[in-house]
């Protein structure tokens, strides 16, 4: 009987040691498990500020192309406006040489 006691008492504590182990085992693979979990965040975020910070700089450029394209646009059209009236300016010019010489 105390053989099989014995026995008993040494199976509670190999049970108990195996339980420990056991959870012991879980706790690592949790924190592993969490470490992995904040390590592929981080990289997650940093990928996520990068194309971010790509999408960015390719709309800055995209609106600064724009701005120039406008500006030699307004640019031209003033040009235009005003060889326009260079044009009318000279012409006013000639008729008022002309009437003041007396010619046709």
């Amino acid at each position: 009987m105390r053989d099989v006691i014995q026995k008993m008492v040494e199976a509670e504590s190999q049970a108990k040691r195996a339980h420990d182990e056991a959870v012991t085992e879980a706790e690592r693979l949790v924190a592993e498990a969490r470490q992995k979990a904040k390590a592929l965040l981080h990289q997650a975020e940093e990928e996520a500020r990068t194309e971010a910070a790509r999408i960015i700089e390719e709309a800055r450029q995209a609106a600064e192309r724009e701005k120039q394209e406008r500006l030699a646009k307004a640019v031209s059209e003033i040009e235009n406006q005003v060889r326009l009236d260079e044009t009318v300016r000279l012409a006013a010019t000639e008729a008022v040489v002309r009437c003041v010489s007396g010619g046709s």
